[in-house]
């Protein structure tokens, strides 16, 4: 590819296209309802990889063996 085919894609409909894909994009990774989704992603190194995190209710009941309680890992 040289400077011609990159300049006849920024003159053409194809550039619109681009740039609305990316306004798209952006607004869709943006979106109200995609908090929680982003907040568990990111999340995710600091998940124990030796032992599964114990729900809430299980460290109160002692199913864990009471590890959780220990480090105060919940999921």
């Amino acid at each position: 590819m040289d400077y011609h085919i990159f300049r006849e894609i920024a003159d053409s409909w194809a550039m619109l296209a681009i740039f609305a894909f990316f306004i798209l994009a952006v607004i869709w990774a943006f979106r109200p309802g995609s908090r929680k989704t982003h907040e568990d992603t990111a999340n995710i190194p600091f998940r124990h990889e030796d032992k599964p995190a114990c729900r809430s209710g299980d460290a109160q009941q002692g199913c864990c063996g009471g590890r959780c309680s220990e480090d105060g890992a919940t999921l």
